[in-house]
């Protein structure tokens, strides 16, 4: 029995650590193959994950790089559909809502795979966004589909899944748990230091859509002015960004108080994450890992999949006006709930850990099912 992992970004490699450990227990019949698709290409975002994390090493790296929608995941196609034939695998496992994910789960199906999807049911239903029809198709093209959340078994329902959907709960909460006892052999920790005892808080930006000309400015006059309610504002620069501002701003500087560094490893952004006031973020995954880490979030989009993080108050979802983000900012601060209150609201909406081992289980079940 091979299952071949399919992962090409950030979130990807995150979630890809705990199910292949509880994949690599004693006496599992699986044997396991990763396969990059090298969407995320720079080393600061890629290599460094796997290095960090002790993720096993990708069989098979397609180097895919940058591009348009389209053109990627049609290279993505090729490259899986090369890949599978030469590991034949018995299962195929998709994470989240990357182009990565809809190329895996389309080239499986066409070849007659058996797809699995962790973090199925995840809707925004903002067809404009490229993460939301990739959520669609990859969950109307896969057979098992593994769902963090209640509200995302009840998306699947509605689009008559539920005969395939599990309730497995979020292995991001695994992921967490695991991430903190990491070390960070890196610059990491004289940054962390130079935070200590500061009022801060930490923001990113890295979507397609809010590095645009129409939106970063906007986004960074956000930034500048929500600055100005912390001692810091760490922002750390992702590629996306980084080009973005030098094609769109290239005379902007930073002012006082908004600092701006290299993409941090995992175990570090979650102890930068675990010690800040608030965090600002166009990022599905991070909005979660505040809220599992108590810290309050402030969306820079007009919608989150996550919509347990809004209900519990850990989450305002403010788009991407700058007035607009900093009266939710300003009000998330004066009425969010205390860090404890918030760890524990995360805990009942995703669980306390071993949602990778109830992804074992799944997969083991659908195998079984599949022969008889």
């Amino acid at each position: 029995m091979r299952i071949a992992h399919v992962v090409g970004a950030r979130p990807q490699f995150v979630k890809l650590g705990p199910v292949a450990r509880a994949l690599a227990q004693p006496g599992s019949p699986w044997q396991q193959d990763v396969v990059h698709t090298g969407q995320h290409y720079d080393p600061r975002m890629s290599g460094r994950f796997f290095d960090e994390l002790g993720l096993p090493a990708p069989r098979i790296n397609l180097a895919i790089g940058s591009g348009l929608h389209g053109e990627q995941t049609g290279r993505m196609l090729a490259g899986l559909e090369q890949a599978f034939g030469e590991l034949s695998p018995s299962l195929v496992l998709v994470y989240g809502d990357t182009n990565s994910t809809l190329a895996g789960a389309l080239a499986a199906a066409k070849m007659h795979i058996p797809v699995a999807h962790i973090e199925a049911g995840l809707r925004s239903l903002n067809r404009a966004m490229p993460e939301e029809i990739n959520r669609v198709a990859t969950d109307h093209v896969s057979d098992l589909l593994l769902a963090p959340t209640p509200v995302a078994m009840a998306h699947l329902a509605r689009e008559g899944l539920g005969e395939r959907s599990r309730l497995v709960g979020d292995v991001m909460a695994d992921a967490v748990l695991a991430a903190l006892a990491l070390a960070s052999p890196d610059g990491s920790q004289r940054l962390a230091e130079s935070l200590a005892g500061k009022r801060y808080a930490v923001a990113t930006v890295h979507r397609a859509e809010s590095t645009t000309a129409s939106r970063l400015p906007g986004l960074v006059d956000a930034l500048e002015r929500c600055a100005g309610e912390f001692e810091a504002l760490l922002l750390p620069l992702h590629p996306r960004t980084r080009d973005g501002l030098h094609a769109l701003l290239p005379d902007w500087r930073p002012p006082a108080g908004l600092v701006l560094c290299e993409p941090l490893g995992h175990p570090a952004m979650l102890r930068l994450l675990a010690g800040a006031a608030a965090v600002l973020t166009d990022s599905g995954g991070l909005q979660k890992e505040a809220f599992l880490l108590g810290t309050p979030c402030v969306t820079l989009r007009s919608e989150t999949e996550w919509i347990e993080t809004v209900q519990a108050g850990a989450n305002v979802v403010a788009g991407t006006q700058p007035e607009a983000v900093l009266a939710a900012l300003r009000g998330l601060l004066r009425g969010a709930p205390s860090r404890e209150a918030l760890i524990a609201r995360a805990a009942d909406a995703y669980g306390h850990g071993g949602a990778a081992q109830r992804i074992v289980s799944a997969l083991n079940e659908f195998w079984m099912e599949s022969k008889r």
